[in-house]
Order: structure tokens, then sequence, then C-alpha cells
């Protein structure tokens, strides 16, 4: 069966040629792990732009690797990225003026767990 993990997601920074803002505390990521050792994301959470508009994010992927490295993530030990598959899809809300290209684009995003913290980066797809 699933074993389901809710994180929060306390806090966070957006940087990036087009978006530039933090992530705002009360969002979380729900997490399925699956039997066959794919855990399933999905992260919803709020970033404010400088000028104070949201922007609301759902973000659905999956984090897959060898177990014992698996085993290691959920340990909190260090991992390199490249050894585990993290991609995700994420999706955006907002009435900020100026950023209707959030909602009129498709992402793909490229995930990387640190013990620490998680680095995502997000390309729109062309």
């Amino acid at each position: 069966g699933n074993l389901r993990r809710v994180i929060p997601i306390a806090e966070g920074e957006v940087l990036g040629p087009k978006l530039y803002g933090k992530v705002l505390p009360g969002g979380a990521d729900y997490q399925a792990m699956r039997a066959d050792g794919v855990t399933e994301l999905e992260a919803r959470y709020v970033i404010a732009l400088e000028n104070g508009q949201l922007i609301y994010v759902e973000n659905r992927g999956v984090r897959f690797g060898p177990a014992e490295l698996m085993e290691k993530l959920r340990r909190g030990e260090v991992v390199d990225p490249a050894l585990i598959y993290f991609r995700s899809t994420p999706r955006f809300e907002t009435a900020a003026p100026g950023y209707e290209w959030l909602m009129q684009n498709l992402f793909v995003c490229s995930g990387a767990r640190f013990p620490d913290r998680v680095e995502l980066r997000i390309f729109q797809v062309g």
C-alpha cells in the first residue's frame, strides 16, 4: 500500500529571468510513497511577488531512484541529485497584471532534494 506524508512548506525564494518573489509559509507537499518505490508529489503553495501580487502554484510530479538512495533521502542524508529521477509539472494561477503568461503556457520542472532544502528548476515549454 501507499504511505502518505504531508511536508509543510515554510519558506523559499523564486529567482528567474521573468519571476522574482518569496514562497509564503502555509503551503505543503502531499506525498504518497508507493509500494513500487515511487514517491508521488503534490505541492501547493503561494508565491508573493515583490509588488505584493500573489501566484498560486500546484506542482505534481514523481521522485524515484534506487531503493538504497531513496532510503537515504528519507533519512535526510545527502544523495547526488543526478541519481534520482525528480520531475514535475507546475501549474500557476494569478491575477497579477503582466503574469498572464503563467496560465497560458505549460511548464516542466527538474527537482533536486537536499537535506535542508528542495531546489526546483522550472522551464517554460515552447
